[in-house]
């Protein structure tokens, strides 16, 4: 079980997310903060492996608790991991997140697929970790699977002139969570957006590498276009 701190100033979010950690299996809710105070002392107390993050905090951005831990903490203490649940999208705060190590960075609102996904990855890459003894020399292809672990959609594309993240997200989520290829009305139907819009920005995540394009050709006619998530 992965000691898991959730951070986040509004509880009713905090409580969703710790409520969806415990059904996930896997993670055990050690406890939840609302404020850079409070997470600073809960990390002390509760020694978390991972934190559940948000930037914006009432006293403070989230991002600066892991630059006071990494600070602070003895030379013998590990400072827990991070992923990144939060509303800030901007440049400056996903820099700083990698700066930082951050292993995952979500943006609000999000689908669960999106979080099932960086929680998987996280939980592989600690298998993958587990799996190599510390004193092993590690070959280029376990340093290549280490450091792609958490990475396949670590961070959000940032959203084009004209394309909405939250639908963005939306239709990403759709076409992971299928167990098949869809067409770009199926992905309509299942987001509620129009057969247009879900064209759009399908071919927007397809030149993002996020979701793959394959032609099916029938008998005649043009080839029809399927999309289903990127490897």
């Amino acid at each position: 079980m992965i000691r898991t701190l959730v951070v986040d100033d509004d509880f009713r979010v905090s409580g969703i997310h710790a409520a969806y950690l415990a059904r996930n299996g896997g993670f055990d809710v050690v406890g939840q903060a609302g404020s850079v105070a409070e997470a600073l002392s809960a990390v002390r107390e509760q020694r978390p492996e991972l934190l559940l993050l948000d930037v914006y905090l009432p006293d403070g951005s989230g991002l600066s608790i892991l630059r006071r831990l990494t600070e602070h903490l003895a030379p013998d203490t590990p400072r827990p991991d991070a992923i990144m649940i939060t509303a800030a999208r901007d440049i400056a705060s996903v820099r700083s997140a990698m700066a930082l190590g951050v292993v995952g960075y979500i943006v609000k609102p999000f689908g669960y697929a999106a979080l099932d996904e960086r929680l998987t990855a996280y939980q592989d890459l600690r298998r993958r970790l587990a799996s190599l003894p510390p004193e092993a020399e590690a070959e280029q292809a376990d340093v290549d699977a280490l450091f792609s672990a958490t990475r396949p959609a670590l961070l959000p594309p940032v959203p084009a002139k004209g394309h909405s993240a939250p639908t963005l997200t939306l239709v990403r989520d759709a076409v992971r969570a299928a167990r098949r290829d869809l067409s770009s009305a199926e992905v309509a139907r299942a987001t509620g957006v129009s057969r247009a819009t879900a064209q759009r920005y399908l071919s927007y995540l397809v030149k993002e590498g996020l979701v793959q394009l394959e032609l099916k050709y029938g008998a005649t006619g043009r080839p029809e276009h399927r999309y289903r998530a990127g490897t």
